[in-house]
C-alpha cells in the first residue's frame, strides 16, 4: 500500500478506549481498545490507554506509523483550551499523521450518527456530554452541565434506596435489586459500605443505572420519576447547545448515544425528546447512525481528504465503515 494511505479514529473515554485504522475510502483494516482514557482522571493512565488502543490498531492493520496521513483523537476531558493543547501535542509527538486533530467525544459521537455532522448530539454512558454542530461552527457542554451519566444515575438511585428506607419516600423496587446486585442483607449495610471511613464501596456505583432504568421500564414510580427528571435535565442542555448555534426556531436532529441510551426501555430517550421538543418543537429524532468510536475515524478521512469536497464522500465513508465494522463486543463496556 502506498504511503501515507491510511488514517487513524481513536476514541477516548470514561471506561474504555477504540482506536480504528481504514484506508482512505474509509474500509476498517485495524482495531485496538484500551482502558480509561480521561485525562482529568489520570493524564499517566489515559495516554497509556490510547497508546495500547491506537498501536493494537495500527499493528493489526500490519501499517506503520508513517503510513498514517491523519489522526483525529476524540476524547471526553477535552474541553479547555490547555486540554486539547495537551493531547495534540501528544499525537504530535507520536507521528501520528501530516493531519491531526482534537475533539471532545460528545462531538465525534455526533459525527458518527449524523449523515452530515450537523445537529445535537446528547451521549450518555459513564458520563455524559452534549454536543452542537452546524455549518462548521461547534459547541458542547464540558464542564457547564452536571456529570449526568451513569455514576449520577447510581447516585440518585442510592439516594432514592436511602430515602425509601427512611420513609421519606414511598417503597420502592430498587431497595432489593440494588441490595442483590451489591449481595448485601440490608439499606443499613448498603449505606455502611459506600460511607464508612476507609471505605472500599462494593462495586462501581454506576452498574445502578441499569438497574434504575430496569425498575423503571417495571413500572416502579419512584425510579420513572428519577429517569423522566435526569431525561429533562439532559434536554435542557441539548437545548442550551442548539441555541448556541443559532438553531432555536429551526428544524434540526436530536441525537441519543452511549450505553445508557441503549437500555431497551425508551423512557429516557423519551423524556429526552419531550423536553427538547417542547423548546424547540423543529427537534427531529435522528436515526440510525455509526457507532459513536466510529465519529474519530470520519473526522479522520475528512481531514485526509482537507481541500477537496467532503460531502460527496461521505455516504461512501460511512457505507465502507458499515461494511466492514469490528466485531460488537470492541464498542461495549
Amino acid at each position: 500500500m502506498s504511503l501515507p494511505d491510511l488514517v487513524l479514529g481513536i476514541d477516548a473515554g470514561n471506561t474504555k478506549t477504540v482506536a480504528l485504522v481504514a484506508d482512505t475510502s474509509g474500509r476498517v483494516l485495524g482495531w485496538g481498545r484500551g482502558g480509561r482514557g480521561n485525562i482529568y482522571v489520570s493524564k499517566r493512565d489515559a495516554l497509556a490507554a490510547i497508546d495500547r488502543a491506537a498501536l493494537g490498531a495500527i499493528r493489526m492493520a500490519d501499517a506503520h506509523t508513517a503510513g498514517l496521513r491523519a489522526a483525529v483523537l476524540s476524547a471526553t476531558g477535552a474541553d479547555w483550551p490547555e486540554d486539547f493543547a495537551l493531547l495534540g501535542a501528544e499525537l504530535e509527538s507520536r507521528g501520528w499523521g501530516t493531519e491531526r486533530r482534537v475533539v471532545n467525544d460528545a462531538l465525534g459521537a455526533l459525527h458518527a450518527a449524523s449523515p452530515d455532522g450537523n445537529g445535537v448530539m446528547v451521549a450518555c454512558g459513564t458520563g455524559a456530554g452534549i454536543a452542537a454542530a452546524s455549518g462548521g461552527k461547534t459547541w458542547h457542554t464540558g464542564f457547564w452541565q452536571e456529570p449526568g451519566g451513569a455514576e449520577d444515575l447510581g447516585r440518585m438511585t442510592l439516594r432514592a434506596v436511602y430515602r425509601a428506607e427512611l420513609g421519606l419516600d414511598p417503597p420502592t423496587l430498587l431497595t432489593e435489586r440494588v441490595l442483590a446486585t451489591y449481595r448485601l442483607p440490608n439499606v443499613g449495610a448498603l449505606l455502611h459500605a459506600f460511607t464508612r471511613r476507609d471505605r472500599r464501596p462494593p462495586g462501581r456505583v454506576g452498574r445502578l443505572a441499569r438497574v434504575l432504568l430496569d425498575a423503571a421500564a417495571a413500572g416502579d414510580v419512584t425510579a420513572r420519576a428519577l429517569v423522566e427528571r435526569h431525561g429533562a435535565a439532559l434536554g435542557d442542555y441539548a437545548l442550551v447547545a442548539a441555541r448556541r448555534l443559532g438553531l432555536g426556531g429551526k428544524a434540526f436532529a436530536l441525537y441519543a448515544a452511549g450505553g445508557v441510551m441503549r437500555h431497551p426501555s425508551s423512557l429516557l430517550r423519551d423524556a429526552l425528546l419531550t423536553r427538547v421538543r417542547g423548546g424547540e418543537p423543529g427537534a427531529v429524532p435522528g436515526e440510525g447512525g455509526l457507532e459513536p468510536a466510529l465519529g474519530a475515524i470520519l473526522l479522520a478521512l475528512r481531514a485526509a481528504h482537507a481541500g477537496h469536497p467532503a460531502g460527496e464522500r461521505l455516504h461512501d465513508w460511512r457505507a465502507a465503515l458499515a461494511a466492514t465494522l469490528p466485531p460488537d463486543t470492541l464498542f461495549r463496556t
